[in-house]
């Protein structure tokens, strides 16, 4: 068998199912594309990728190639377009298998369908490697997926295990061997920056396990988790696994499974659970999105809940650029872009200022964190933003935060504000 492997979300050696099975093969191509469209504007005039994300992306390309040479591998990067640039793989090596993780998304499941349409002759496989279950796995058929996360959680806890077991393949030795071939291009890719601030990220599989260890087992800020998760701008208030998680750096089930083993050996807590609870929310999304499909990405929602809303692009732009007459908004909205990160309550209160109190199409609000988060995951992020607007998963309905309220509670001394010059 002549595979070709596409990594896409899955950037690392540690439970990967889908390499492990690639790894049953004669000959094994290993290709990431990198596609100019996500570099150019869409719909909505912004693009897919901004800075923050390529770097960290970059970064996390580089450390798995660097990964796979000992194993007699290495990664072919290529810049182009994956209906383009993969039957041309196919045809130049003679592939008879194409593999990848199963990924949400309208335009990811089309490529798929669209590259079986080119090359009938070639088997195609897909393994689902970014969730906590397998969608035989879960406690429900996807079709009767809840329509809100409380009713998918009382289900999933009920079934008793938090996820299938982990694939320990960490000590693969060899890959089968890779196919001679020329220099890819990815020196057409486009130039990493600098960052002007750094948030402290690192992509990569090593730094995402790292982080995963330090978390838990050295500064124990799992335990304190549920206290301190609200913090604006507190490194050691959160996990901060998101990046590693997004980009398939980091596997969602390595992290529960870690979890279980700090409870077992260190201290079993509200907060070490409520860390369990927000992993589930991410999964909760992940099926949300493969279940509705485009209805993710509509103005209307899942719910086709009408909304009056409008844009105006000098309030849009306003927003983005952090000179809204709300200090707290701007000060975490400075930090986004200068950053490409912001914390979970931040999230919230900016996003509710675009669509209440700008009264915003929540879309280019959505489309900017898209292009701006280093850990930009397209369920997590649309899904989030259907909740806030009043169109998705939440029965409640608008959610809308008082921004005074918020800026008292969580930035009672003005520190967040003046460290990121929110002031207007």
């Amino acid at each position: 068998m002549r595979t070709l492997y596409w990594f896409t979300r899955d950037l690392r050696m540690h439970d990967n199912a889908a390499l492990l099975a690639a790894g049953r093969s004669d000959m094994l191509l290993c290709v990431y594309v990198v596609e100019p469209r996500w570099f150019q504007p869409g719909p909505l005039g912004l693009s897919a990728m901004g800075e923050h994300r390529w770097r960290f992306l970059w970064q996390s390309l580089m450390t798995l190639e660097r990964n796979l040479r000992p194993l007699g591998q290495r990664l072919h990067i290529a810049f182009g377009e994956p209906e383009n640039v993969l039957p041309e793989l196919v045809q130049q090596h003679q592939v008879n298998q194409v593999i990848r993780t199963r990924q949400p998304g309208t335009e990811e499941a089309s490529q798929w369908q669209g590259l079986q349409e080119k090359l009938p002759d070639v088997h195609f496989q897909q393994f689902e490697t970014l969730s906590l279950f397998t969608e035989k796995s879960l406690p429900m058929d996807l079709a009767d997926l809840p329509h809100t996360f409380s009713q998918f959680r009382k289900l999933v806890e009920k079934q008793g295990d938090r996820c299938t077991d982990r694939l320990r393949i960490r000590t693969m030795t060899a890959l089968p061997p890779p196919p001679g071939f020329a220099k890819d291009n990815r020196g057409d890719c486009p130039p990493i920056t600098e960052p002007e601030h750094d948030a402290g990220f690192r992509g990569g599989e090593e730094a995402g396990l790292r982080q995963l260890r330090e978390y838990l087992f050295v500064s124990h800020g799992i335990a304190r988790y549920k206290e301190t998760r609200n913090a604006l701008d507190d490194p050691l208030a959160s996990s901060r696994l998101s990046p590693w998680l997004a980009n398939g750096c980091l596997s969602v089930r390595e992290v529960t499974g870690m979890i279980d083993e700090y409870e077992q050996s260190e201290t079993r807590n509200d907060s070490t659970y409520w860390l369990w609870f927000e992993l589930l929310w991410r999964e909760y999304f992940y099926w949300y999105a493969m279940k509705h499909g485009r209805r993710l990405f509509l103005r209307d929602g899942v719910q086709q809940q009408s909304r009056d809303t409008a844009f105006h692009r000098p309030d849009f732009e306003s927003w983005c650029q952090g000179t809204t007459p709300y200090p707290l908004v701007n000060a975490a909205m400075n930090q986004l872009r200068l950053t490409g990160y912001i914390s979970n309550r931040a999230r919230q209160l900016v996003a509710s200022c675009l669509v209440n109190e700008l009264a915003q199409d929540w879309r280019y609000g959505a489309a900017w964190f898209e292009q701006q988060l280093v850990d930009y995951d397209v369920a997590s992020n649309y899904g989030n933003w259907q909740y806030l607007a009043g169109v998705g998963a939440d029965p409640r309905g608008l959610r809308q935060f008082n921004l005074d309220k918020q800026a008292s509670q969580y930035d009672p001394e003005g520190h967040f504000v003046a460290r990121w010059q929110g002031e207007a």
